[in-house]
């Protein structure tokens, strides 16, 4: 796995390298996943320290993941969020992996399919490469910075090549905003909210909403729930690659590594 994200002599061939090996991992998780999703006899369903949800699809994702990204590249530190429940805390500095093995698990026990794979690599505080996978779907997000601000971002479905997708500017008619399902402050959302015209709400599940406005499908992702950051690094990345942004509600760039992982409230921006 090609990791300096030095501008390559074909003009970002690093990028395209990078991308295939996250999305092959994510994709081999995704299998994973789908040995429990909506399968005959039940789910076995525990709880965690706070009360989400655990299944056994989570479990193997992760470990899937870790050991892909351990065999490749043993000296970045992964902090994935099964390791974390399970007492697993790497000290990180500059470059780490932020890993969500199976993101929106309540939507994965109710098999709506809007559940997600997520990977993410930090650096300096910042996700610089990063890949979802929507394994129900079949449908895989990805993007990636290099070091000289080259970036790519891309969307594929199952056994398909990528296509570039990148945001677009605010149509005349209003934004498109996607929200939470199942989180987030009704009362916060509406007074962020009063500042744009609006021309239609969508919900979706999971890192999925990241997507949407890296693709041009929507515009604005605010949340203003409770959040861990391998919730956010794998779409953050994909969304920056795509030429948007995500700051904090005071308009900081939102930043990673922080103490015990979590994310203030959040807004993700397309382009204005």
């Amino acid at each position: 796995m090609t990791l300096d994200r030095e501008t390559g002599g074909n003009g970002g061939g690093n990028l395209d390298d990078l991308l295939v090996v996250l999305r092959g991992i994510a994709e081999r998780a995704g299998q994973a996943t789908l040995m429990f999703y909506q399968q005959d006899g039940g789910l076995e369903v525990t709880a965690k320290d706070d009360d989400s949800p655990l299944t056994q699809a989570d479990l193997a994702a992760d470990r899937v993941i870790r050991q892909a990204l351990a065999e490749r590249v043993p000296d970045i530190p992964i902090v994935s969020e099964e390791g974390v429940d399970q007492g697993d805390v790497p000290e990180v500095a500059e470059r780490f992996w932020l890993v969500d093995p199976l993101d929106g698990t309540k939507e994965f026990i109710s098999g709506n399919g809007e559940f997600t794979v997520n990977i993410a690599l930090i650096e300096h505080g910042q996700p610089v490469a990063g890949v979802v996978h929507a394994p129900a779907l079949g449908m895989t997000w990805a993007g990636a910075i290099q070091n000289d601000g080259t970036s790519k971002a891309t969307f594929a479905e199952v056994n398909q090549p990528g296509k570039p997708i990148a945001c677009r500017h605010i149509p005349k008619a209003g934004a498109t905003v996607v929200a939470s399902r199942r989180h987030g402050d009704p009362q916060a959302m509406k007074r962020f909210l009063g500042g744009y015209t609006i021309a239609e709400q969508r919900d979706a599940g999971s890192s999925i909403k990241f997507c949407l406005v890296a693709s041009g499908q929507a515009d604005l992702y605010p949340r203003f729930g409770r959040t861990m950051e391998w919730d956010t690094a794998a779409g953050h990345a994909v969304l920056a690659a795509a030429g948007g942004r995500v700051t904090d509600a005071n308009g900081t760039r939102l930043a990673y590594g922080k103490p015990g992982f979590e994310n203030p409230p959040f807004i993700g921006y397309g382009l204005g």
